[in-house]
């Protein structure tokens, strides 16, 4: 059994930022495949970023969106998530959930089907 819990969300100003961390416990792999995804009323649930090391290395993705803006990392020590965002907007006004799998394809890593666990989420409003 895996348990992902998100902190971090809050309320900001546009241009401010803030730092999401989703602490992970269970059997879970420092190999595993983790990443934020976001969801906005009345919108899809859209991939933030991702990190994974099962293909060779520490290798990140992001969403088109993200524009350099927001940066994941990943403590395998204490099994801890990071997402630490920049320049926030608006348009970033979403919940942002946590998401792990053992395996994802690499053509999916941003699709939130391809993955099993996820947290509650944590509220990000950005005025």
């Amino acid at each position: 059994h895996v348990q992902l819990v998100e902190s971090g969300g809050g309320s900001v100003q546009a241009g401010e930022s803030l730092r999401l961390s989703c602490a992970a416990s269970g059997y879970i792999h420092r190999s595993w495949c983790m990443g934020w995804f976001r969801q906005a009323p009345g919108k899809e649930r859209e991939g933030v970023a991702t990190v994974y090391t099962g293909f060779g290395g520490g290798n990140t993705w992001y969403g088109d969106f993200v524009k350099g803006r927001f940066t994941i990392s990943r403590d395998a020590s204490n099994n801890t998530l990071y997402l630490q965002m920049n320049s926030l907007l608006p348009e970033d006004t979403a919940m942002y959930y946590c998401a792990a799998n053992g395996y994802v394809p690499k053509h999916m890593v941003l699709i939130g089907r391809a993955y099993t666990y996820w947290g509650r989420g944590t509220q990000v409003t950005v005025s």
